[in-house]
């Protein structure tokens, strides 16, 4: 890694650090009752170099720019005083690897569940994790995706206000809890995901403007700010510290994948664009020996980062989360047509079936919500394993001004039918921690900065909420939670004291059930599945008919009445029932008719 510290195998430890604006660099280290401070010399184009032997694993070390300034390292691999406080010295090759043996898992296999480490366990920490990996297991996910944890001002943080993206951060345990975290889940035959984050830097604890300007843009900008400098003068130093910043999280923590997050915040009209960069330089490293995944969120819609070199091998990205799937899913189970659900408020059956069968349900149409902005790709010729679906997720919830999770939205049944949709369909699903068993605690938008920046913050987030109707009236924004009160963070706890209670019991059963479905009839049929061979029909007002051709051939078709009245005249489903959701099915489908909310799914046999 040509940035930060690097420790060498004869003792000595090599301090690199790219500070273009600087006159003089100093390194400082910090001793006991004492600081060694060394000058750090120019090696040219910017980059300062030191290599010594005063600087052991473990030591704690600052960069002093131009005799005043104090900064940690933008590579530090470990923060233990939090984003202001001095970097250490971490060896990467201590950690004691027992997982030579795994190559990872298909990306078919993919049942993903999403968690935020300070709130899914009481620890709130990587080791507290670690524990409940069984309970995962036994659910029948496949992947866990860690919300990010890159080095984040103050004790809690939803993630994305990272600062040090190299340094795990210090309140969910050091590096090597994370390794373990992810060797004790690849013993249980779990691959982990990590949410990365390469669009923006938080608010506060970013010292790169003051030595190193040219990590911004001076052309673009995002929602939080100057963006990342992809594409100007001194871009190549910047792009390369986030390619190394993914090899890192793949090649030192043993990752089996990122999730990029909001990529269509990134601005790079350079060829080819960072995207794909790093894309070719992931698969050309840790992807030659494992299976790797890379998965984007890309409100953008654009489907050429997901193009397939052959069936079941992308070319650079494995998958993208479909938020289409989920906010017509949404309308149909609450009725909620405000804010971006409006784009779908007038035909969500149309809108979910073409998701179900070709990925996108925009694919270049105009968008109302956007000021009818086109969005979206030309998707139906994509497998359905390069759309991650879901019902709920960290932004689904958390960007809700309460936090409401959908079992406090929407009826049962009509949630039991959602589930039974998401759960069978052949696209990877994703959970959200809580959601299998109708956990009912919110889960709320929280961090911990203080000052100006917290009272901007309060305010930023209930303006968030002028253009809904519910919030029109001032002094309801007043009633939104307070992101910076630790309260809120509290109230965001998984309550897993209520896990065996009714009704979380009754939920956490049909999850499993649908996911032993899932593992048992149709995970093994995915591999090799080509796009452009689905089907849907809507059926009436409420009715939903979709068939896919499978990997080996046989047929996967669903059947779905997702409304209140029932479904007459429904056509022969044929096939053998594989699982049903609903009163009175599968009898009813004998007659031809099926009741209020209620889900059938067939396999039909090789066809040709």
């Amino acid at each position: 890694m040509p940035f930060g510290a690097e420790v060498h195998a004869d003792g000595l430890t090599r301090f690199r650090l790219w500070a273009p604006t600087a006159r003089t660099v100093e390194l400082c280290l910090r001793g006991e009752g004492e600081e060694r401070v060394m000058p750090v010399e120019s090696a040219g184009k910017g980059w300062f170099e030191r290599v010594t032997d005063r600087a052991p694993p473990g030591t704690l070390y600052v960069y002093r720019i131009d005799g005043a300034l104090r900064v940690p390292d933008p590579a530090s691999r470990f923060q233990p005083e939090d984003v202001h406080g001095p970097s250490r010295v971490v060896d990467p090759g201590a950690f004691d690897w027992a997982d030579g043996d795994w190559r990872g898992r298909p990306w078919e296999e993919a049942v993903i569940y999403e968690l935020h480490v300070g709130t899914f366990v009481p620890e709130g920490t990587f080791a507290g994790v670690e524990r409940r990996l069984d309970y995962l297991n036994e659910l029948g996910v496949t992947a866990l995706e860690l919300m990010p944890i890159a080095d984040y001002p103050g004790t809690r943080n939803w993630g994305y206000d990272g600062v040090l993206p190299f340094a795990p951060d210090s309140r969910y345990g050091a590096p090597q809890d994370l390794k373990a975290l992810v060797q004790a889940a690849h013993a249980r035959g779990l691959m982990v995901f990590l949410d990365v984050v390469y669009n923006h830097f938080g608010p506060e604890g970013n010292y790169l403007h003051a030595y190193a300007p040219r990590f911004f843009s001076t052309r673009h900008e995002t929602p939080w700010g100057p963006a990342i400098n992809f594409d100007g003068p001194g871009s190549r130093n910047v792009r390369d510290f986030f390619i190394h910043n993914a090899l890192y999280w793949l090649e030192e923590f043993h990752f089996d994948g990122l999730r990029l997050d909001a990529v269509h915040a990134i601005a790079d009209d350079s060829t080819p664009d960072i995207l794909t960069e790093l894309a070719d330089a992931v698969h050309r490293g840790p992807g030659r020996e494992r299976l790797i995944h890379l998965v984007l969120e890309n409100d953008r819609n654009e489907s050429r980062y997901l193009a397939q070199q052959s069936p079941s091998k992308p070319r650079w990205y494995a998958a993208q989360w479909n938020d289409d799937i989920h906010h017509a899913l949404h309308v149909i189970v609450t009725g909620e047509t405000d804010g971006y659900y409006h784009d779908f408020a007038e035909r969500p059956l149309w809108y979910l079936g073409r998701c179900l069968a070709e990925g996108f349900a925009f694919q270049g149409e105009p968008s109302p919500y956007r000021g009818q902005r086109l969005r979206g790709e030309p998707s139906r010729d994509l497998p359905p394993s390069a759309f991650v679906s879901f019902l709920q997720t960290h932004d689904q919830v958390g960007n809700r001004a309460f936090g409401e999770r959908l079992v406090g939205l929407a009826a049962p049944e009509a949630l039991r039918a959602a589930v039974s949709i998401l759960l069978l369909s052949p696209a990877p699903p994703l959970l959200f921690m809580g959601e299998e068993f109708g956990s009912a605690r919110p889960f709320l938008f929280f961090c911990d900065f203080g000052g100006e920046l917290a009272l901007a913050v309060r305010e930023g987030r209930r303006r968030e909420f002028e253009r809904f109707r519910r919030f029109a009236d001032p002094a309801a924004r007043e009633a939104i939670p307070d992101p910076c009160d630790p309260a809120t963070f509290r109230d965001s706890c998984l309550d897993w004291e209520n896990l065996t209670k009714a009704p979380h019991c009754d939920w956490l059963a049909l999850y499993r059930d649908l996911l032993e479905v899932r593992r048992r009839s149709v995970a093994p049929r995915l591999a090799g599945m080509e796009g452009g061979r689905a089907r849907f029909e809507t059926l009436g007002a409420t009715g939903l008919s979709a068939r896919w051709t499978l990997g080996d051939g046989s047929g996967l078709r669903v059947m779905a009445n997702l409304g209140a009245g029932f479904l007459p005249d429904i056509p022969e489903p044929g096939g053998e029932l594989l699982h049903a959701v609903g009163a009175g099915l599968p009898e009813s489908l004998a007659q031809w008719v099926m009741p209020p909310w209620s889900v059938a799914w067939f396999l039909e046999g090789r066809q040709g």
